[in-house]
């Protein structure tokens, strides 16, 4: 009788755990030492079966990360109504939001021209990630006009919703005029935020949303993990 090598042997067993659910999409695995020795084998045999997974597009390694479990990418609209909690939920994932920066200041020139400012006018800027299944997924930064929503830093803090903040200053409906996308690499602080090597792939957007009288009401960046997000059109 032929006996199963252990290497098999232990890629059946996270593999059988990962379809009960022991590791979810997006978990990082043990490390190949805590590996080896729950199996109590050596960490070639540790590597040789998480090598074999990968290769099954079951794993995803990164580079000074460690071993994650490849995650099913989220569908994001992009169109004319960009909402962020909606588009999450309605792809079955759970949305959060985390701000980094929240500040208000003077525009800069293209804030100005994107927004319709005058020199001196003052900005909310607002810098944050978006998480899906508490998995970052996008780095944003975004501008709005300080004059018009003077409440939205305190509301934005409150409800960790663009959506919701900008209601409570009186704007409620928003749309997309434009959307800009361009593949590049993620810098370091953004790999850092976004959980990635360094260099990975990112899809970044430059969009210019207006009220409904067509005033510019936010011009915002974000940056797409690509690994992590399947944009779609929408609305258009």
């Amino acid at each position: 009788m032929t006996r199963t090598p252990l290497w098999k042997s232990i890629q059946d067993t996270l593999t059988a755990q990962i379809a009960q659910g022991d590791y979810a999409p997006g978990d990082k695995l043990p490390t190949e030492a805590v590996l080896a020795t729950r199996f109590g084998v050596n960490r070639h045999t540790v590597r040789r079966a998480l090598s074999e997974m990968a290769e099954l597009k079951l794993l995803h390694p990164r580079r000074g990360a460690g071993v994650f479990v490849t995650q099913t990418p989220t569908k994001y609209p992009i169109g004319r109504r960009v909402r962020f909690h909606q588009n999450l939920r309605a792809a079955g994932r759970e949305p959060a939001k985390e701000i980094l920066t929240l500040e208000t200041r003077t525009a800069g020139h293209e804030e100005q021209a994107a927004l319709g400012l005058a020199k001196g006018d003052a900005v909310h800027v607002y810098e944050g990630l978006s998480f899906a299944d508490a998995l970052p997924i996008a780095f944003s930064r975004s501008f709005f006009p300080a004059a018009r929503l003077q409440s939205f830093p305190d509301d934005l803090t409150h409800t960790r919703s663009v959506t919701a903040a900008l209601a409570m200053s009186g704007v409620s409906d928003y749309t997309r005029t434009s959307t800009h996308l361009t593949a590049v690499q993620a810098d370091p602080s953004m790999a850092l935020h976004l959980r990635l090597n360094a260099k990975a792939p990112v899809l970044h957007s430059v969009g210019l949303s207006v009220d409904p009288d067509g005033t510019p009401i936010e011009w915002g960046h974000t940056w797409f993990a690509g690994e992590r997000v399947t944009l779609t059109l929408a609305d258009l």
